[in-house]
């Protein structure tokens, strides 16, 4: 699903509940906002949990040897940072 797909969908269902026109531009807004949010409290804290739905959680991923798979060189891969999401027993019910 694309973003746009997503606002489109979001935009339709809120204007069903509230029973009154909730603009596109609107729910753009608010997905921004809240997944700006979910990095920054993740950057923070470590992790962001939203029951329901899972768990997102910073992890370090230590330097180590690669290899180049087109000629087959050894390389050295820098140590970074990733983000691991662990879903829900509900959302994995869902599935």
């Amino acid at each position: 699903m694309k973003k746009s797909e997503l606002i489109e969908k979001i935009a339709k269902s809120a204007s069903k509940s509230t029973k009154s026109e909730v603009s596109k531009k609107l729910v753009d807004l608010i997905l921004s906002e809240t997944f700006e949010t979910i990095g920054k409290t993740i950057k923070k804290e470590g992790k962001y949990s939203y029951p329901g739905f899972g768990t997102f959680t910073k992890t370090k991923r230590s330097a180590r040897k690669g290899r180049n798979p087109q000629t087959g060189e050894s390389i050295k891969i820098k140590a970074s940072k990733s983000i691991k999401f662990k879903p829900s027993t509900v959302l994995k019910g869902k599935l």
